[in-house]
């Protein structure tokens, strides 16, 4: 796993909380022994413009796996549900015709409001997500290994 690269995208809105996916993301890979410095990061404007990139980086990259963050947040009109839903469809694709394996750490709060309280508990949960992802790649990294030797 030392030598794996890995592509982390992160949305620039909402970067307070989105970075904090990154930091627990590069922590616990670090703490899992993967080398900090195979780990690129690419930022992108928002959440919908993660899934070409990632899409773009499988094909003209050698990486191993791509994980992407993101914030999509209800802004009162009916429109995040459908960014959140292009998304995750637009990363499985990616993953899917590139065979390079796509991690999805965007969340779609429901009652998100711009407070102290929401802030401090949402940066908290991007970064346990982060760290989830961290793990999340470590396994299928290994499961592919496991695959590519027989």
């Amino acid at each position: 796993m030392q030598n794996s690269k890995i592509a982390f995208i992160r949305a620039r809105w909402h970067s307070e909380i989105v970075d904090q996916a990154y930091e627990g993301f590069k922590a616990q890979a670090v703490a899992l022994g993967f080398d900090e410095k195979n780990i690129e990061v690419f930022d992108v404007p928002g959440a919908f413009e993660m899934p070409f990139l990632a899409k773009r980086i499988a094909e003209e990259k050698d990486i191993d796996a791509i994980v992407a963050a993101a914030w999509v947040v209800d802004g009162g009109v009916y429109r995040h549900d459908f960014v959140a839903s292009a998304v995750v469809d637009g990363l499985m694709s990616a993953q899917m015709t590139t065979g390079v394996p796509v991690f999805s750490v965007s969340l779609t709060p429901h009652q998100y409001q711009e407070t102290d309280f929401h802030n401090e508990t949402y940066i908290k949960h991007m970064y346990k997500k982060g760290e989830e992802a961290a793990g999340a790649v470590a396994i299928q990294l290994e499961t592919l290994e496991k695959l590519d030797r027989k």
